[in-house]
């Protein structure tokens, strides 16, 4: 009788449920973690969200800076229109489609040359490396400086050089509507090559030794080693290479902004510039955000297009 009690009763008895706490140690943890995140998060939203949907919003507005933000009128696809008639524009277009095409493959051949070279034939790597690199960290500034007394057209070392060697009118370099372009373009080029090599270096200390050693034996000479193993290896660095180096490229301000100005007569006007102008010269940020908006979707394009090349080789 007692035994079947006792099992009533246990039966009946429902268990006492542990208090939970709210602050875990797993809660504690991403607390902290949230906390350390909430400024770079901030930031973010701050210095890069809210600037795209703004300029997105302005693009559809006419706002002249210098009237603050009650100077705001909405005026639909106004901007986008203009920018179908717009010549200066196409003549920008035109002054980058130029420097991409130019500065961005031969930069890249260029650093691949002196990558294999360094990393092959050379001693002294380490220092060779930190020797080319040097330009690419450099302000613009600085590099314009420099540049602008090397190509001054009468008292330049180039022009002095060009003029030893037998050439009696050298070119006025960035004075000259033919050259000027050019000339940033030389510049850009010394100024990336060193960003180039340092990436290609890299890769190539990736490929394994035991294929280089496979095709000698093979009897594979020197040249058929580069082509058959190197270049093929290193197709994800150059993929790589080439998507920053357009994005680079469409982006390119301060060589121009110290050595041109844009000029002379345009000459050297790209579409940052021109953006520059028409939203802190011109004081047009409804027209800037549109062009902004351009040059968005150019760079989104082409890099579409690349990853889609890449994927097929690769």
């Amino acid at each position: 009788m007692e035994s079947i009690i006792s099992e009533v009763d246990v039966k009946n008895v429902t268990p006492i449920k542990n208090k939970r706490l709210f602050w875990t140690n797993r809660r504690r943890e991403a607390a902290v973690g949230l906390f350390f995140v909430a400024p770079e998060f901030l930031g973010i939203l701050l210095l890069g969200v809210f600037p795209l949907f703004f300029s997105l919003y302005l693009s559809f507005t006419e706002w002249n800076l210098v009237g603050g933000i009650s100077a705001i009128h909405f005026i639909g696809l106004d901007n986008y229109r203009e920018l179908l008639h717009d010549g200066k524009l196409l003549f920008s277009l035109k002054n980058n489609a130029i420097y991409t095409l130019v500065t961005v493959p031969i930069g890249m051949a260029l650093g691949f040359i002196l990558a294999v070279l360094i990393n092959s034939a050379v001693y002294l790597k380490e220092y060779f490396k930190v020797v080319f690199f040097i330009p690419y960290i450099a302000t613009g500034v600085a590099v314009a400086t420099i540049f602008t007394a090397l190509f001054h057209p009468s008292r330049g070392p180039v022009n002095h050089f060009l003029m030893q060697i037998g050439i009696s009118n050298p070119p006025k370099w960035l004075g000259s509507t033919d050259y000027a372009l050019w000339a940033i373009i030389i510049v850009a080029i010394w100024m990336q090559i060193g960003y180039n090599i340092v990436i290609y270096m890299a890769g190539l200390t990736n490929i394994p030794e035991d294929l280089y050693e496979s095709a000698q034996i093979d009897g594979a000479s020197w040249m058929q080693r580069l082509v058959k193993i190197t270049l093929p290896m290193l197709g994800p660095t150059t993929f790589f290479l080439s998507i920053t180096s357009i994005v680079a490229s469409f982006k390119v301000f301060d060589l121009i902004a110290f050595l041109t100005q844009g000029g002379p007569n345009n000459a050297t006007n790209v579409l940052v510039y021109y953006i520059y102008e028409e939203g802190f010269k011109n004081f047009r940020m409804g027209y800037a955000s549109a062009l902004s908006w351009v040059l968005f979707l150019i760079i989104a394009v082409v890099t579409s297009i690349t990853w889609r090349l890449q994927k097929k080789q690769f």
